[in-house]
């Protein structure tokens, strides 16, 4: 029960905020309006996109417009790797400040069950769920929250975060600088690219965390 009240408060919140400032930041961040905003900060329009993600984690900033704004001003390459390391720092500051909450905080929260069974759902599944809630609205800081309440190993979490991200932010600066019509299948396929990183990342952690073998005698 205390893990649906939980998530519940999370997705509240976030919704509360889409309605205060929702409209606001969709107005002030589509089309045209986003490009003469960030360039009217001239060349720290950079570092206010990467801004904009930050706050994505308590407001309801369009990403995805920021990012296609970036591949119109930067172009697909610049733009796509200034669009990852926002949307990276904004995953990673959910994780890390829910993480440093502690054991009884996530206890009081989510109470003791209902945190084993969270944390035996992202020791099993958490890579799969992080990659993939990228490409999703609200999703991302919710997912990122409780990854951390639930103290998902940093090095899993990070490896699958930059798995959904990197993808994602180069598929929105490439549909922002080349205006493609065919918006569709640029985001089918870059999407199906968490599928086939992470279980190629995930083979590489167990390789590394695994024992050697001993040696066989000659």
């Amino acid at each position: 029960m205390r893990l649906m009240v939980t998530i519940f408060a999370l997705f509240a919140l976030l919704v509360l905020s889409y309605l205060i400032w929702g409209e606001r930041f969709e107005q002030l961040l589509a089309g045209e309006d986003a490009v003469e905003y960030l360039r009217s900060f001239g060349p720290w329009a950079w570092l206010v996109a990467i801004g904009l993600f930050i706050a994505d984690i308590v407001l309801p900033i369009p990403a995805t417009a920021v990012l296609a704004t970036l591949g119109i001003i930067y172009g697909p390459w610049l733009g796509g790797l200034i669009g990852t390391v926002g949307s990276f720092l904004s995953g990673s500051i959910a994780y890390l400040a829910c993480r440093a909450l502690g054991r009884r905080a996530a206890m009081l929260l989510m109470g003791e069950k209902n945190l084993e069974r969270s944390q035996r759902f992202f020791s099993r599944a958490g890579g799969w769920t992080v990659a993939l809630s990228r490409w999703m609205i609200i999703l991302p800081e919710m997912i990122g929250c409780l990854a951390g309440l639930t103290r998902m190993p940093a090095k899993h979490y990070f490896i699958a975060l930059a798995c959904g991200t990197i993808p994602m932010c180069f598929t929105y600066t490439y549909i922002g600088a080349n205006n493609t019509d065919r918006p569709v299948l640029a985001l089918t396929i870059s999407a199906a690219v968490p599928v086939l990183l992470w279980p190629i990342a995930q083979l590489l952690i167990k390789k590394e965390v695994s024992p050697e073998e001993p040696s066989q005698p000659r």
